[in-house]
């Protein structure tokens, strides 16, 4: 029996020594090459430029084993690893292509050969499809690749089938080379008669060669047209070959598994695979596919994190240690033990997996680790979540899984699955979001803010002088500018004589334009552009006590500061980005305008508790024990909305806090430390007026804060309006209101009434199809609150009209059935009934059935009847015909292979499907025929 080196030796060596081919590494699991891949996910992704047109290689055959990972994107098998006996997320992709040379008839005869010659795979239990034509594309069927499969193999041409687009079209992408693909079945059922459930996902009869056939391009318009030169690339699941030549029913029973296994074992001191229960077994399984996967994904240089690729690591990481500790009882780290077993099995092949191991082991002991500390603690929640109730997972406890014990969502809903409850995902991501905000706006307060810190208290810097309340340019005194490089240790700033192009820089000067992140409005970005052509991009603003740091990047010439020659003292000029200044400054206007409407509309005595203006939006914090009802958000909604109609102009001078403190009305954060001298802002009406008479009742009806930031001159400025987007709850007593200004709220109430007139113009045709695209839509974009309410209220009884429609359309199929089955019934002659029944599906055929069989109880019954785009067949046999010789079993399998599907049952009662509706009356006439034959054979 061949070892899986053995046979990735055998491929290699035919394509190579018998054929010519260049043999070619496999690539690493991430290509830089090319970023729209999360990870490699099959062989040809290496020479994707090739298949392009844009790319060229020295040689036009190659051959190789592939390394791939299908465990996040488009391709992702983790969710099914473990549960099955086939999945991975790490696999080998065995290969050849062909760039321009030899076409589909030496890949297929190549193909054949190394299958039933070399490998002695028996002819008899393999099975091809090809290409069946698509009308929609014009594309006629790849009758070239059938007639090849019989004039250079001996395959029995009764084992070609044909296939649409779905099965036996490969693309590449939307647009680019494509092109019919023939694929290579093995039948591995007892009796060697699996040939009917060739594509039909049983795990008896599986795929083990895709040979594509590259001879299209489809351009922007959808259009295919001929390459002018062909290709082939083809590919082999390396582990499923190694499963059929081993004679293994599963993957994890090869050799490939048996050492992980083995090691499994000793490290974690449980019993052996396959000696255990279910769960243990699936543990295994788990353990073993993911630390290939991480062994291989470490050693080429991704690692476990947060984002992207980094992160699917780490949740694969997670869910593994999950199984060690809860299936398996394994308390202490053990993961990152199995590291030499997989690089002792693959080693040899992947010769890279040595160099390093043991850093990756590290790695994974440091993520693993980390983990355990709140694994326990974790799963204790779990287990209390799902007491609390027994039907869900709110998704405020999924957050507190994955927030503070660190259990990603997939795991939590795995566990949950476990439990046959559900979880509620998009709550979830709705705090993710949430979540993702906070941090964003504290980036600054924690790496960064720490060093600068640092910098302002052991030197001695000017005061910086903000000049940006009046104007958005202002002249660079070289004399005063100071500049920061950072140092070894991410986001450690350290001062600099120069930093050239592309490097990341913190700049310092006597006087600035750029407002520094403060009183929860963001910090500006913009430009400072230098004589000599030197240009920095500042990407942030912040300040440090009394010093202005502009953070960016050198994106031209090299920025000199603090050397004191006069030769690097060159002037220059800063420059706001004034749009997003605009954006940012209507926003924080409208954020004190809705703070008054607040108070006026929804609670009087509502504090802030928090802010964030941004260039995208306003978020508020204020004190409120409830949910704000409809009538309160449109009453706010419609205040700020006639504040900016009234386009009031906007104050703002700077006071004694003393006597800013009597004004009567006025606002400030609570708990904020305020100087002597404040700015206040007032809209409406002068700060001067509201000094001379600051008891005033009527300036309670005015928008006056304590405010350091910028703002619009008037209301008006806001012109598209305002609105909500998004009220909730954030703490104890404390709500949260997120809503849009100018384009941004134009924007958000066109969407919202766009949809709102879509579901008013739904008739009753596709009801439930155009519900599930709008409700699709209303939780992925950006709606006012009250429109989302609405459309929210508009679907419910949508989703009524479907149920009441499909109640009383299922009455009215299952009486038509039945009076069809009954005519039938009425008019059938003989032992045999054999007939369509018009208007049933897959599921009221058995009525049907069940009608003729009262009727007919003595009769051998076989209906049929066009279901969707299948057929379904229903077959019954009394016992009496059963003897002599009429199976209902072999009676649909025989029927249903005329229309191009199959299936089977008992003696007494089998169904089947059929892919084919056209060939329904031809499978009928079969089935008439076969159940003659057999009851007058018999004498019957």
């Amino acid at each position: 029996m061949p070892t899986g080196n053995d046979i990735r030796r055998q491929f290699i060596d035919y394509f190579e020594k018998r054929h010519g081919h260049s043999f070619v590494p496999s690539s690493p699991v991430v290509l830089p090459e090319d970023p729209s891949l999360l990870f490699a996910n099959a062989g040809m992704n290496q020479f994707k430029d090739v298949f392009l047109g844009i790319g060229s290689r020295s040689y036009n055959r190659a051959v190789n084993s592939q390394k791939c990972i299908r465990a996040g994107g488009k391709h992702n098998d983790l969710e099914d690893v473990g549960k099955d006996t086939y999945h991975h997320t790490f696999f080998e992709m065995l290969g050849n292509w062909s760039f321009g040379d030899y076409f589909k008839a030496k890949a297929i005869e190549w193909a054949w050969d190394l299958l039933t010659n070399v490998w002695a795979l028996p002819k008899d239990r393999l099975y091809v499809t090809v290409f069946a034509g698509d009308e929609s594309d014009g594309v006629p069927p790849d009758e070239e690749a059938a007639r090849l499969w019989t004039q250079v193999t001996d395959l029995d041409p009764t084992h070609v089938s044909r296939w649409g687009r779905k099965d036996n079209f490969w693309e590449m992408a939307d647009t680019g080379p494509c092109g019919p693909n023939s694929e290579i079945h093995i039948d591995l059922t007892p009796d060697g008669q699996g040939g009917c459930l060739v594509n039909r996902d049983d795990p008896r009869v599986i795929e083990l060669w895709n040979l594509v056939f590259i001879q299209f391009n489809r351009d922007a318009a959808g259009r295919l047209m001929p390459l002018p030169a062909t290709h082939v690339d083809t590919g082999m699941g390396f582990e499923r070959i190694c499963a059929v030549l081993q004679d293994k029913t599963s993957n994890y029973d090869t050799d490939l598994f048996e050492p992980l296994f083995t090691a499994i074992s000793e490290v974690t001191g449980t019993g052996p695979y396959a000696a255990l229960g279910q769960p243990q077994d699936m543990a295994y399984r788990v353990i073993a596919d993911h630390i290939r996967c991480l062994t291989f994904a470490l050693t080429d240089g991704v690692h476990c994190g947060n984002e992207g690729r980094n992160y699917v690591l780490r949740r694969i990481l997670r869910r593994a240690v999950r199984y060690g500790r809860q299936t398996l009882g394994v308390r202490q780290p053990f993961f990152y033990k199995l590291v030499p077993a997989v690089v002792d099995a693959m080693g040899e092949a992947f010769p890279e997996l040595c160099c390093d191991s043991v850093a990756v082991a590290n790695e994974l002991r440091e993520e693993e680790e980390s983990f355990r500390r709140t694994l326990d603690r974790g799963i204790a929640l779990f287990e209390q979540a799902a007491c609390n109730n027994e039907q869900t997972i709110v998704a405020q406890d999924a957050f507190k899984l994955h927030d503070t014990y660190g259990f990603p969502i997939d795991l939590t809903c795995l566990m949950a699955q476990e439990r046959r409850i559900d979880v509620d995902v998009v709550g979830f991501e709705q705090l993710m979001a949430q979540a993702r905000q906070r941090s964003q706006a504290s980036i600054v307060s924690v790496a960064v803010r720490s060093s600068l810190e640092t910098i302002v208290q052991q030197s001695d810097l000017p005061d910086t002088k903000f000049l940006g309340y009046e104007q958005v340019e202002c002249a660079v005194d070289p004399s005063s500018l100071l500049v920061y490089r950072v140092g070894n240790n991410c986001g450690l700033y350290k001062f600099a004589d120069r930093i050239d192009t592309g490097k990341p820089c913190a700049v310092v000067v006597d006087q600035t334009v750029f407002y520094a992140e403060a009183g929860g409005q963001v910090g500006d970005t913009g430009k400072i552009l230098f004589e000599d052509g030197t240009d920095v991009r500042i990407e942030d603003t912040i300040k440090v006590g009394p010093v202005v740091f502009h953070l960016g990047q050198v994106t031209t010439g090299t920025l000199f500061g603090g050397t004191g020659s006069d030769q690097d003292r060159i002037s220059g000029r800063m420059v706001v980005d004034c749009d997003r200044r605009t954006r940012i400054m209507a926003n924080h206007t409208m954020t004190h305008v809705m703070n008054r409407a607040l108070r006026d509309q929804v609670n009087p005595e509502a504090n802030q508790k928090g802010s964030l203006v941004d260039e995208q939006k306003t978020r508020f914090d204020f004190s409120h024990h409830q949910t704000l009802s409809t009538n309160e958000i449109a009453a706010v909604e419609r205040q700020v909305n006639e504040d900016i109609k009234a386009d009031l102009c906007v104050y703002a001078a700077i006071v004694p806090q003393e006597e800013a403190l009597k004004i009567n009305g006025l606002r400030a954060v609570f708990g904020e430390k305020y100087p002597p001298m404040v700015r206040v802002v007032s809209i409406g009406v002068r700060t001067q007026e509201l000094l001379k008479d600051p008891g005033n009742e009527k300036w309670r009806h005015y928008s006056v804060e304590f405010c350091g930031g910028t703002h619009l001159a008037r209301t008006g400025d806001v012109q598209e309006g305002f609105c909500i987007v998004g009220e909730e709850a954030v703490a104890k007593g404390v709500r949260r209101i997120t809503a849009l200004t100018g384009v941004a709220a134009l924007h958000a109430k066109a969407e919202g009434q766009a949809l709102l007139h879509r579901i008013e113009a739904l008739g009753e045709d596709d009801l439930a199809e155009h519900i599930a695209q709008i409700s699709t839509m209303v939780n992925t974009k950006t709606l006012p609150v009250l429109a989302r309410q609405k459309l929210q209220a508009g679907l419910g009884s949508l989703r009524k009209k479907v149920k009441s429609l499909a109640k009383r359309e299922s009455k009215q199929v299952a009486g038509d059935v039945v009076q069809a089955a009954r005519r039938i019934a009425d008019q059938a002659e003989g032992l045999v009934i054999v007939s369509a029944v018009d208007g049933a599906d897959s599921h009221t055929l058995r009525t049907a059935m069940d009608v003729v069989k009262k009727i007919k109880p003595d009769a051998a019954l076989l209906l049929g009847a066009v279901s969707g785009q299948k057929i379904a067949f229903i077959a019954a046999v009394p016992k009496e015909l059963i003897n002599k010789g009429l199976h209902a079993g072999d009676w649909v399998k025989e029927v249903a292979h005329v229309a191009g599907g199959g299936g089977g049952g008992k003696p007494d009662m089998a169904q089947a499907g059929g892919r084919d509706p056209k060939k329904l009356e031809a499978a009928l006439k079969v089935a008439r025929e076969y159940a003659k034959g057999k009851v007058q054979s018999s004498g019957g």
